[in-house]
């Protein structure tokens, strides 16, 4: 029996650390399940205080989360996907009033709760125990060194405003949280109408868990009436959906001279391209085939990254055609996701239905096919169309390049040459993802340069990696997800460039005493403290930035050279024969191997006995400036430069700035040394 309006609570929203819901039924959107038909639930934000939203989120979400290191932020990341996974299940169930299978499901949660794990990951990986972010080397802007320059990035002080669209309501919501949590702005998640339900239970689950700082996270079950006019400097706008909505919201004038920014990924007509070698016998072939179905029925192509355009040699047109024809009859089953044995479920709902067939009837108006499937919709009151697969016998045809129909639909095009694929990809006007199917070095190595510019993502699929590729379709969070033109010009993923979005990027020059007491990080130049202590007897507790240790000096003598060459085999003439040494312009004659001058300095540095020191993990930007020749002495300046406690263990990271230096005070050679600390004794 349908569920009536009246027996279906209004969705809440979760806004200024409460949830809220309107005080009236006006405005009431009903939300329909996608198979049924039946009512689900009853969205609208009429009398949402969202300038209240914003200012909670300005003040105390930045207050609670801002503060936060990078490294505690991952934390909080990692513990919120493990209280979505504990209670997925739940999710699950929500989730097939979607329309969605079990295997889409997986895609839209499990794939969300694994970009919180990866932003987690990269967050305690690549980014310090800090607030504030170091980009790229320190720039020199005096002969004696006490001025500099260099780039950071810290926290933006806004308000992360999420705009996302309908297909992925749980996915699309935490690949835009993550990098804004871990670059420490608060986020309003704004889902879309049709599957808010979903998303709405997920923020539900995170409230629950008492995981979140207060304020760093809200929720607007519905629309977002005047929001634009109510931002400013500092805060940010990510959306998901039509190119044609993007273009109407970057126009607003918040955007255009208010200073806020705004980053949008949007629909866009990506291709695949089967290359001349991949005949039917080849596995390349049936890799085409099953992406290009894949990508047509996984959440019944409602993914902004579905295959749109098979560009296909036209010797081949038919084979693909065929074997399209015989994949969807052998294994592609519609109907409800929660009856046994379908493997696609019905669009979002009977809106997005009927627009989906009204663009596929514009496509066929110009000149398209329709060869497998059918554009009549199915008798049923759930939001059911068939895949279809549209054959265009002009390939150059307008509303091929520009006309996505948003559900299971893809068009067939072909090519004679490399530079028809190049035109045919271009014509897209930009887009996510492009996918390349050959085993043809030569093909792949004329193509791919061309087509790069005009995506953000290509997947170079062949025999050697159809176990191991995740799919043209599927986003990872350590690539980009965005792309040029029409698909919006964004980044929503893509590592840290994703955090840096909602960060600035600010260029700071100062001394070096100054410069480490904004980065945390000491700067030659900066206060030292050697004392009477060797660094290497403290614990991260005892340990701070800028102590230090200085050796007394060593002489290199021509037999430690010899000896060491010996040894280690390695007899670069440079190191053992005095005449071919000094003809080279680098070398004053025979010089000591850099390796083992570095030995050597590690052998003046350490503290040998046991201690809180627990290991040497590693050697970083390793430069040798000057030659030393036998008969030179050395001596090695080691001090604290950056002092990275784990959160989660009873140890960190110390990053030492090593420096050899010669008798005569000059740089020897400079790196980083990198050990592991306990943080006590």
């Amino acid at each position: 029996m349908t569920t009536t309006a009246t027996q279906t609570a209004i969705l809440p929203s979760f806004i200024k650390g409460e949830w809220w819901r309107p005080e009236t039924d006006a405005a009431v959107q009903e939300v329909r399940d996608a198979s049924t038909g039946d009512v689900v639930a009853r969205v609208s934000s009429e009398g949402i205080d969202l300038a209240g939203a914003l200012e909670y989120a300005r003040t105390v979400g930045h207050d609670s989360l801002a503060p936060l290191t990078f490294h505690q932020r991952a934390i909080i990341l990692k513990k919120m996907a493990l209280a979505l996974t504990e209670r997925k299940d739940e999710l699950y169930e929500i989730s097939a009033r979607t329309g969605a299978t079990k295997a889409d499901s997986w895609v839209d949660i499990d794939g969300g709760i694994g970009v919180l794990f990866a932003y987690s990951s990269k967050g305690r990986r690549e980014m310090p125990q800090s607030t504030v972010l170091i980009d790229g080397p320190l720039e020199p802007l005096s002969k004696d060194g006490s001025f500099l320059g260099r780039h950071i990035f810290t926290s933006l002080p806004g308000a992360a405003v999420q705009i996302n669209a309908f297909n992925f309501a749980v996915w699309g919501s935490l690949e835009k949280l993550a990098p804004a949590f871990l670059a420490g702005v608060p986020s309003i998640i704004k889902p879309a109408t049709p599957t808010g339900f979903l998303a709405e239970h997920m923020v539900r689950i995170l409230d629950e868990s008492g995981l979140l700082p207060e304020g760093s996270v809200q929720l607007v079950s519905g629309s977002l009436p005047g929001v634009f006019d109510l931002l400013k400097l500092g805060d940010t706008v990510a959306f998901t959906g039509s190119a044609y909505t993007a273009d109407k919201l970057r126009r607003h004038e918040a955007f255009q001279s208010g200073g806020v920014r705004f980053t949008c990924e949007t629909d866009s007509i990506n291709a695949s391209v089967l290359g001349p070698d991949a005949t039917p016998e080849t596995p390349e072939f049936s890799a085409f085939v099953k992406q290009l179905v894949t990508e047509m029925t996984s959440k019944a192509g409602q993914k902004c990254t579905a295959i749109r355009r098979a560009i296909v040699p036209s010797a081949l047109a038919a084979d693909v055609a065929r074997a399209v024809a015989d994949r969807i009859a052998e294994r592609i089953v519609v109907g409800d996701p929660r009856d046994e044995g379908v493997t696609m479920g019905p669009l979002a709902s009977l809106e997005q239905r009927d627009e989906v067939l009204s663009q596929v009837g514009k496509l066929v108006d110009a000149g398209g096919r329709v060869v497998v499937g059918t554009d009549q919709p199915q008798p049923s009151q759930g939001a059911f169309v068939s895949p279809m697969l549209l054959r265009f016998d002009d390939a150059l045809t307008d509303a091929l390049h520009e006309i996505e129909a948003f559900g299971p639909v893809a068009s067939l095009l072909t090519y004679d040459s490399v530079d028809e694929a190049v035109d045919l990809v271009a014509r897209g006007g930009g887009s996510l993802v492009t996918s390349v199917v050959s085993h043809d070095p030569e093909f792949v190595g004329a193509l791919v340069p061309r087509i790069a510019g005009m995506n953000g993502r290509i997947l170079l699929l062949d025999r050697d990696n159809l176990k191991t590729s995740t799919g043209h379709g599927s986003p990872l969070p350590m690539l980009m997800h965005g792309g040029p033109g029409r698909a919006g010009g964004g980044e929503e993923l893509g590592g840290i460039i994703a955090v840096k979005h909602h960060m600035q990027r600010t260029a700071v020059q100062g001394t070096p005493e100054l410069m480490t007491a904004v980065t945390g990080v000491w700067h030659s130049g900066a206060s030292a403290n050697a004392d009477a202590e060797h660094p290497f007897r403290k614990s991260l507790a005892e340990l701070r930035i800028g102590d230090q240790v200085r050796s007394g000096l060593r002489e290199v003598s021509l037999d430690d050279i010899e000896r060491f060459a010996h040894f280690t085999g390695d007899t670069f003439y440079a190191h053992m024969d005095e005449e071919a040494a000094a003809a080279n312009p680098f070398f004053p004659g025979r010089v000591a191997h850099g390796y083992l001058l570095v030995s050597f300095a590690a052998g003046l540095f350490v503290e040998p006995a046991p201690g809180p020191v627990l290991a040497n993990t590693g050697l970083e930007n390793l430069k040798f400036m000057t030659p030393v020749s036998a008969g030179d002495s050395i001596r090695v300046e080691l001090t604290a430069k950056e002092i990275t406690p784990r959160e989660t263990d009873d140890y960190g990271q110390v990053r030492w700035d090593a420096r050899l230096i010669n008798q005569n005070d000059e740089i020897v050679a400079q790196y980083d040394v990198l050990t592991m600390v306990a943080k006590t004794r």
